[in-house]
């Protein structure tokens, strides 16, 4: 249940943040944006590391983490930062977070399917792939115009 709800404020997070990061945005560029993000993340996140988990764990473990394309998570949040901001502003805050979880949802299905980046490989189940494309359906009904 604990899990469940984390989710359900980490959906709510993101689209406030993407709005908000819109909103910058149009204020000072879209790369200025990111930077601030990215570099206010980093802050918060070393505050709350040196209160929480300085002792047990060092800043240096960072740079024995294998395989090495794990650590790509920066530069793939900065990518997700830009494409927040841009598809908000192309298509609406609701309509991009409607895509945006859609893609989500069928990328991590199939990194369990295929047991991609370290994933545990998980079975195939037609319920899961029709769960996907009620997902997309979603997208066109969302879009439909009454």
């Amino acid at each position: 249940m604990i899990g469940f709800l984390i989710a359900l404020i980490s959906g709510a997070l993101m689209s406030i943040q993407g709005v908000f990061n819109t909103g910058v945005t149009k204020q000072s560029g879209v790369w200025v944006t990111n930077s601030f993000v990215q570099l206010t993340g980093f802050l918060v996140c070393m505050v709350i590391w040196f209160f929480t988990e300085r002792k047990e764990h060092n800043l240096l473990k960072i740079i024995k983490v294998e395989p090495k394309y794990l650590l790509l998570g920066g530069v793939i949040g900065a990518m997700i930062t830009w494409t927040v901001i841009m598809a908000m502003q192309k298509l609406g805050p609701a309509k991009a977070v409607l895509v945006i979880v859609i893609a989500q949802i069928f990328v991590a299905y199939l990194i369990e399917l295929f047991g991609l980046f370290g994933a545990e490989k998980m079975p195939f189940y037609w319920t899961k792939l029709l769960g996907v494309l009620v997902a997309v359906s979603g997208i066109a009904l969302f879009q439909w115009k009454s």
